[in-house]
């Protein structure tokens, strides 16, 4: 063996075993935009997941940016995406589909999960929470972090007001009647949330009165309904007729805390703080589905995962991979158990870890049934500005200063100039 043979095997072993020390190469990196503010951090949970499918996908590489709220997780990676940074994918509001549509910066699902596994996929989640996310004949959004709005009440003081802790209220009459039994002692009966996401909380109020507040292309509003503006009225009633509710503006982000100190035994809430109820509570507590007036009802809310356009083909189907991993059935039991948010798959109740969590733990299974009753979450296009202008008629009417005829008349005069290009 001449000089050059033994260099050549020697270089070889030397690159070989240096091989043997290297972390693999990741061939493909993803940055994932994540929204962390409901529920408590949840960023824990999120980077297992990551951490799960990594070591299961040793060429991808996923760098997960948690950014706030849904709007500031928006603001930021579209700021990112316009700044030419590197983004691949991300969890936004299930109800951005039309506004990401029209700027053409996400690209739909169909158009990327092509194999007949993942056309399978496509149809394995509850329909209820793809209505969202399929416009004009496209799957646009995959459901992930979502919830309905569920009632969420103290047994405890049920059963000092003597009133049936097993039974919570079905209907209006029925909460109105058990929120002046436990309203006393400066603690209220019911508390519903009316900053943050006011929109939310009267769309299952309206539902509840027989009228959605939306059409389901986007394109036409129904706010000066009388079934609509009847809707908004009780809400106002339940703190200057029935008394059950502090009057004003109610905080989204603090009124957890407030059922859990006991200033209010019943309150509405996203089904995302189910988890964070439970650790906390020091009382027993129930959930249930939304009373009803003319039918009972919820809209879906929550986060879906969107792919961005500009992403090669690699990332794309690196980001599907991923994308497939996390909603996957036991993923997606794992993440309702640590979190309080659904289950987005019937699959994924079926799994024996949801299944023996659900025994033990009833109120996990509430926001599933209530899916039943459930509508998509209000959504349209220039939906930030007809959000806006409807949050503001519901906070004009809750603190006084407009009748809900006028505040809601106006609101549906503003996006009627808002919508009328788009027909």
């Amino acid at each position: 063996m001449n000089y050059f043979t033994k260099a050549s095997f020697g270089l070889a072993g030397l690159l070989a075993a240096t091989a043997l020390t290297l972390p693999a190469y990741a061939q493909t990196e993803l940055t994932m935009y994540y929204p962390i503010a409901v529920g408590g951090p949840l960023t824990n949970v999120v980077d297992k997941m990551i951490a799960d499918f990594e070591a299961e996908n040793t060429d991808v590489k996923v760098n997960a940016i948690y950014a706030g709220n849904y709007d500031d997780t928006r603001v930021r990676a579209l700021s990112a995406l316009k700044s030419g940074e590197p983004a691949q994918l991300a969890v936004l509001f299930s109800i951005d589909a039309y506004d990401l549509i029209e700027q053409e910066i996400i690209t739909p699902f169909d158009e990327v999960a092509t194999d007949e596994a993942s056309k399978e996929w496509l149809k394995s989640f509850y329909p209820a929470l793809m209505a969202n996310g399929e416009i004009e004949g496209h799957v646009w959004g995959i459901p992930f972090q979502r919830s309905t709005i569920v009632a969420y009440y103290n047994k405890d003081k049920f059963k000092e007001a003597g009133l049936d802790a097993e039974n919570p209220p079905k209907t209006w009459d029925e909460m109105v009647a058990a929120g002046k039994a436990l309203t006393k002692n400066g603690k209220w009966g019911l508390m519903i949330p009316s900053t943050g996401y006011a929109y939310w909380m009267f769309q299952a109020l309206a539902i509840q009165n027989g009228k959605e507040l939306m059409s389901n292309d986007g394109l036409n509003t129904y706010f000066d309904d009388p079934a609509v503006v009847e809707a908004l009225e009780f809400w106002k009633a339940l703190s200057d007729e029935h008394k059950v509710m502090p009057s004003g503006t109610i905080e989204w982000g603090t009124l957890r805390q407030a059922f859990l100190e006991g200033q209010t035994a019943m309150m509405w809430h996203t089904t995302g703080n189910l988890t964070a109820v439970k650790d906390a509570a020091t009382f027993d507590f129930g959930v249930s589905v939304l009373p009803g007036n003319v039918q009972p009802g919820s809209p879906t809310g929550g986060g879906n995962f969107y792919l961005f356009a500009e992403t090669t083909e690699e990332e794309r189907a690196a980001a599907l991979k991923l994308i497939q991993f996390m909603t996957a059935p036991e993923q997606a039991a794992q993440w309702s158990i640590a979190t309080g948010y659904m289950g987005v798959s019937p699959a994924s109740y079926e799994t024996e870890a949801l299944k023996a969590y659900g025994a033990e733990f009833p109120p996990a299974l509430v926001a599933r049934d209530q899916l039943e009753n459930a509508i998509a979450e209000f959504s349209t296009y220039e939906t930030s500005r007809v959000r806006d202008g409807l949050n503001n008629a519901i906070q004009a009417v809750l603190t006084g200063t407009k009748d809900a005829k006028s505040a809601l008349g106006e609101a549906q005069e503003a996006a009627e100039r808002l919508l009328k290009d788009y027909r």
